[in-house]
């Protein structure tokens, strides 16, 4: 497991650096905010209660409701801090080349950030290929979900977050992870292998 999150890591940089020269590439757009706090947050959901149900925008403009999939799929959310960031640009491709381990779980992934629809719209344009899963704009109220979940840090972004939910809507794993590195793909593996055994 560990091998297939360098590979797509490593993978994802190199389509970075194949870009014509002269072009704007999601590289030349990273702001690099440095190192933070790891976890800025107290967390207000827990393994076991039903998922608090959030409608949230998507850069496809439509809207979509957490409960719409109760019944149908799991669901694995995928809380990010902030757009234009390093290991945020790194960690979402990465799971177009992990698709296939969602789909084994009959899981659908939602990616989550403070940002705006415009900027989420702008971002994962550049990031090269078109994710396969809805991105939703937890802008406005600001971090309304995040802050719901007990994921919103004090300077006003989501911690990096994974919530496991299965087809009932009853979360039945949470991964808050260092909020400077890429949440392990193997954690994410054993979380999703716990949907099924409900």
């Amino acid at each position: 497991m560990k091998t297939i999150v360098m590979v797509f890591g490593m993978a994802f940089w190199a389509l970075v650096a194949a870009a014509p020269a002269g072009a704007q590439t999601l590289k030349d757009s990273i702001y690099d905010p440095g190192v933070l706090k790891p976890i800025d947050s107290t967390l207000k959901v827990k393994k076991g209660q039903a998922a608090p149900d959030f409608t949230l925008p998507s850069i496809t403009g439509e809207k979509v409701r957490l409960s719409q999939y109760r019944g149908k799929k799991n669901v694995v959310l995928s809380f990010v801090p902030a757009a234009f960031t390093p290991v945020c640009s790194d960690q979402w491709p990465g799971y177009n080349m992990a698709r296939g381990l969602f789909e084994q779980h009959d899981a659908i992934l939602l990616g989550i950030t403070v940002d705006s629809v415009p900027t989420l719209y702008a971002w994962t344009r550049q990031m090269g290929s078109e994710l396969w899963f809805p991105v939703l704009s937890d802008f406005w109220p600001h971090g309304a979900v995040a802050s719901k979940y007990g994921l919103l840090r004090k300077d006003g972004v989501s911690e990096r977050a994974l919530i496991f939910i299965d087809k009932k809507g009853i979360i039945r794993d949470i991964l808050v992870t260092d909020i400077n590195k890429r949440p392990d793909l193997e954690s994410c593996a054993t979380a999703l292998d716990k949907l099924d055994k409900k």
